[in-house]
């Protein structure tokens, strides 16, 4: 497997201190000086620059020509790390009364055990997605750095004996978690061609989507004997493994290996004058000048696009309902169907199932329709084409939200209810899989950026729904509020129509999309 630019052989090489002027080092000089050969237009006009590319296309330093075996990996990596992140979130879900008891909180001071763990990684993306494009950072640092902080405040998080500065940890927890939220897609774009890359995204989407249900799951059944602060201590067991795996995961960012290689080619070859068209094609930038290009122009588009506008808010009402249902859960199956603790945290496995059928039914319709259709026609078509899947998936979360809000009484078993908790996920996986793939194609230069503004919004409506929710529902009674939330997102069905078949004109008005 390749593990070049991963933290252990960057340990290895400073533990070594190898020259630039070895064995390597001379067959790469070669390479060079071959390439230099058959590249006129790595010369510009000055006569002095040189501007440094992948070699060739078979280059193997191009992360899209590695071994299906290190992309796997990389995969797999990506996705635990994911998973890792969204598991500690729900963690916290049956440990509102025992933390209620201890404190002497409330329940609505309660909720924001999750609340702000959510909050933590809406921000943390308005850092670390700017930070992971800058080629001389790439996307391994953020990653690494940030889990190993993630991993010690999870230790005070598990012993702090004030209710304010756990809420305050749990804000860092998430926060420090985040790259594995926006980052994660970026990296398995910079492995996967365009064909492969939706069924990469599917398996990091799934792993996300499941993620949340185990946690109510394990501590539903860990709380009663080993205590609320145990489920803090589990976040930290399950971060081990990930953080192992991160130790060999190989650079994947493309820009950030040819930093690194012109910076080893001007070591050997003497030659300041070697850059890469990053470098040269971007002056350096001052720090106003960075901050607006991170986040300036990412929230024009968004304001600006209608069609950016709606994707954002659409996807972070869908998501924030998703987090209600932490709250919703507990007044539903212990309150009407008298569930204990770990009963109630396996309803849970309802979402998990519902997603689960969304990614076989995603990948069907991407293997046996889209795929062809794009090897066939050698083009991948217009953005617009990437929603058809939403057309129908935009309709199951109302579907969803009324089948579990009308059913969920004491006359009815309580499996039809987790009939409608299958339908809404697997409606939102399409939307979201089908939305981040299109908001990427549409503004390709700005996609970490934009996406790092999407999780900041729906962190930001999360965490307000998880303190509302139980007021609402205990207010309105479940019916009612799930017919409410259910017009919402039937609103919604409309724009997706209308931006499915009205986005190119709107696109074409976007003055950011030569930019």
């Amino acid at each position: 497997m390749n593990i070049r630019g991963s933290p252990v052989a960057a340990l290895t090489q400073r533990v070594s201190k190898k020259s630039c002027l070895t064995r390597s080092a001379t067959k790469e000089r070669k390479l060079f000086e071959q390439a230099l050969q058959h590249n006129a237009n790595w010369a510009i006009d000055d006569g002095e620059t040189i501007l440094c590319d992948w070699y060739s296309d078979d280059d193997t330093a191009n992360p899209q020509n590695w071994s299906t075996f290190t992309k796997a990996y990389v995969l797999v990596t990506i996705s635990i790390y994911a998973c890792t992140i969204y598991m500690a979130a729900s963690l916290f879900t049956p440990d509102s009364e025992a933390f209620d008891e201890e404190f002497g909180t409330g329940h609505a001071y309660t909720s924001l055990g999750i609340g702000t763990y959510v909050l933590g990684y809406g921000c943390g993306p308005l850092l670390f997605g700017p930070l992971s494009e800058i080629s001389a950072v790439g996307r391994n640092w953020p990653y690494l750095v940030s889990y190993v902080l993630f991993i010690l405040v999870s230790i005070p998080t598990a012993l702090v004996q004030n209710e304010s500065a756990f809420m305050f940890l749990r804000f860092l927890q998430g926060f420090c978690g985040s790259p594995a939220l926006t980052t994660g897609g970026a990296s398995l774009a910079d492995v996967y061609d365009q064909v492969h890359l939706p069924y990469a995204m599917t398996v990091w989407v799934v792993g996300t989507f499941c993620a949340p249900a185990i946690g109510p799951i394990i501590s539903g059944f860990a709380l009663p004997v080993l205590g609320w602060r145990f489920t803090m201590w589990e976040v930290l067991l399950s971060s081990v493994p990930t953080f192992v795996m991160l130790l060999f995961l190989p650079e994947t960012s493309g820009p950030c290996i040819l930093y690194r290689r012109t910076a080893q080619l001007r070591c050997i070859t003497g030659n300041s004058n070697i850059k890469t068209k990053q470098d040269a094609s971007q002056p350096h930038l001052s720090p106003k000048q960075l901050i607006f290009h991170s986040f300036g122009i990412p929230l024009k588009i968004t304001i600006m696009d209608p069609a950016m506008l709606f994707t954002n808010l659409y996807m972070a009402l869908v998501y924030s309902i998703f987090y209600s249902f932490f709250e919703c859960f507990p007044l539903t199956y212990q309150g009407i169907y008298h569930f204990n603790l770990g009963e109630m945290g396996c309803t849970f496995l309802s979402w998990a199932i519902g997603s689960v059928i969304a990614f076989v039914t995603y990948n069907i319709y991407l293997y046996t329709s889209w795929v062809p259709t794009v090897k066939r026609n050698n083009d991948l078509g217009k953005q617009e084409d990437h929603l058809k899947p939403a057309l129908l998936g935009s309709l199951l979360p109302p579907i969803g939200l009324l089948v579990f809000g009308w059913t969920a009484r004491p006359d009815i078993h309580w499996i039809i209810s987790q009939i409608g908790v299958v339908i809404y996920p697997a409606g939102i996986f399409v939307l979201l899989q089908t939305l981040f793939l299109y908001i990427s194609v549409s503004y390709p230069q700005y996609s970490a950026s934009l996406l790092g503004l999407s999780e900041f919004t729906r962190g930001i409506l999360a965490c307000v729904a998880v303190v509302i929710a139980r007021p609402l529902f205990l207010n309105l009674g479940l019916g009612p509020a799930c017919s409410l939330l259910a017009g919402l997102t039937s609103i919604c069905v409309g724009g997706i129509f209308f931006l499915y078949h009205y986005g190119e004109a709107l696109r074409k008005r976007s003055r950011f999309i030569e930019a």
